[in-house]
């Protein structure tokens, strides 16, 4: 399966729904984007997922994994 977000092929289903199995969710193994079957095919189709949200496979390994946080104010 391939990821909306990174076009890798290394999304898979990650669990069913408990009832009727109503709808899944995928998560993607190289970015970690995950969506659900119920989602719009500009969230969850890698043709129609906007552009500018995708993101390039070379580029993960210098993303920021925590957000740094700020030294707290002074009262």
């Amino acid at each position: 399966m391939i990821c909306p977000r990174c076009d890798s092929d290394t999304a898979h289903k990650l669990v069913d729904a408990p009832v009727n199995k109503a709808w899944e969710v995928f998560l993607c193994d190289t970015c970690f984007y995950s969506w659900r079957s119920t989602d719009p095919k500009e969230l969850s189709d890698p043709k129609t997922y906007s552009k500018k949200f995708k993101i390039d496979v070379a580029n993960i390994p210098k993303l920021a994994v925590i957000p740094p946080i700020p030294p707290l104010e002074k009262k």
